[in-house]
């Protein structure tokens, strides 16, 4: 992968400040289609949006969720890793692009490798696994970019409006990652 034409991101913390963003993005159907919902509009209130934040920054819902801003300060999404199994040394990892003038310009790969690196490095993990609906092939293409994988399909894993959809499990290994 050719990190160098990447854009520069910065991976930091949540603050309360970044539920207004959230909030807003998702009200965007396109925005949250591949991502776990609730089937209602909008999928969170203002102040669900807020009450989970909280859980973030405080660390109590199992996430470790940063906030994805911009060379220049714009706060665009979030990534996080999650599902993590201390004992077997592996997480879930999850990412969104909230903001939609970002999309496809490398911002989701960019963030993606520093939490990548911050998983393996702080949290020592081998493995970080995610998974990913079988029809969102952007995300899928980009996954293949930064190195994952494709274990197995997961069939009928997800309800997306009244319907079940196959998803993907993909993975990459620490050795993997960093003999890139």
């Amino acid at each position: 992968m050719e990190t160098a034409l990447l854009p520069k991101v910065q991976l930091r913390e949540l603050t309360p400040n970044d539920a207004e963003d959230r909030f807003i993005w998702s009200l965007d159907k396109e925005v949250t289609k591949h991502l776990n919902m609730p089937d209602k509009y909008p999928p969170f209130s203002r102040d669900e949006t807020q009450k989970w934040i909280e859980m973030c920054i405080a660390k109590s819902n199992g996430y470790e969720q940063k906030a994805i801003m911009t060379e220049d300060g714009v706060h665009i999404g979030w990534v996080d890793l999650k599902n993590i199994d201390r004992l077997n040394r592996h997480a879930e990892l999850g990412i969104a692009i909230g903001d939609k003038r970002y999309w496809g310009k490398g911002y989701g790969l960019s963030a993606m490798k520093q939490m990548l690196i911050w998983g393996f490095k702080e949290l020592e993990l081998n493995k970080i696994w995610l998974r990913v609906e079988s029809d969102n092939q952007k995300a899928i293409k980009s996954y293949k970019k930064i190195g994952y994988i494709e274990e197995g399909i997961l069939r009928e894993d997800r309800l997306r409006n009244g319907e079940f959809v196959d998803r993907l499990r993909m993975s990459i290994l620490k050795s993997e990652f960093f003999s890139k």
